[in-house]
C-alpha cells in the first residue's frame, strides 16, 4: 500500500495555488467551469497551466485530468515523480487517478471536495464525489504527498468567490 504524507502549503504553494485561482478564472470568462491545475517542477517553475474544458466536451475535461494527459506526453515518469499538480479544488478520483498514472507524486489543492460539494449544490454539471484524493491514493502502490486545504484564507475566499457565483444551487 501507498504511504500518504498530508500536510499544508507552504509560502511557494500559496504562491501556485493563486496562480490556479488565475486559470480558473480565465475558464469561467470563457463560459467553463471555474477549475484551474497547473504543473510545477521541483522548483516551483510552471511547467503546463490548464484551465477546465467543459464546453469544449463534456464533464470529462477537467483541468487536472486535460493537463495530465498532456503532461503523460511531454514528460517521462522519472521526471514526474519530482513535479507537483496544483489545483484550486481537491482533484476528483477520475484526477487523482490520472495524477496516480503519470507518476506525479505531490499534489497541492486550495479546497477540499466536500467544500466544492457545498458550493456546487445539487448542480447536475458537478456531481461531486465525496472521496478524498488522500483515500483514492490509499489504496495504490505509490508513495504520494498530498498537500492542503489551504489555510489561507484570502487564498481560500478567492476560490470559493469563484464557484459561488457560478453553479445553480
Amino acid at each position: 500500500m501507498s504511504t500518504i504524507t498530508r500536510s499544508i502549503p507552504n509560502a511557494q504553494d500559496i504562491h501556485l495555488l493563486y496562480e490556479t485561482v488565475r486559470i480558473a478564472a480565465q475558464a469561467k470568462r470563457k463560459g467553463n467551469h471555474p477549475f484551474g491545475a497547473l504543473l510545477a517542477d521541483k522548483d516551483g517553475n510552471i511547467l503546463l497551466e490548464q484551465e477546465n474544458s467543459y464546453e469544449e466536451g463534456g464533464s470529462a475535461m477537467h483541468a487536472e485530468t486535460l493537463l495530465l494527459f498532456k503532461a503523460g506526453k511531454l514528460y517521462d515518469p522519472a521526471f514526474l515523480s519530482t513535479c507537483t499538480l496544483y489545483t484550486n479544488a481537491e482533484p476528483c478520483v477520475m484526477c487523482t487517478g490520472a495524477m496516480y498514472w503519470t507518476n506525479v507524486r505531490r499534489l497541492v489543492f486550495g479546497i477540499t471536495e466536500a467544500k466544492l460539494l457545498e458550493l456546487t449544490g445539487a448542480d447536475e454539471q458537478n456531481p461531486t464525489f465525496d472521496l478524498p484524493s488522500h483515500e483514492v491514493l490509499a489504496h495504490g502502490q505509490k508513495d504520494i504527498e498530498v498537500v492542503g486545504p489551504t489555510d489561507d484564507k484570502d487564498l481560500e475566499q478567492a476560490i470559493i468567490a469563484d464557484h459561488l457565483s457560478f453553479w445553480v444551487h
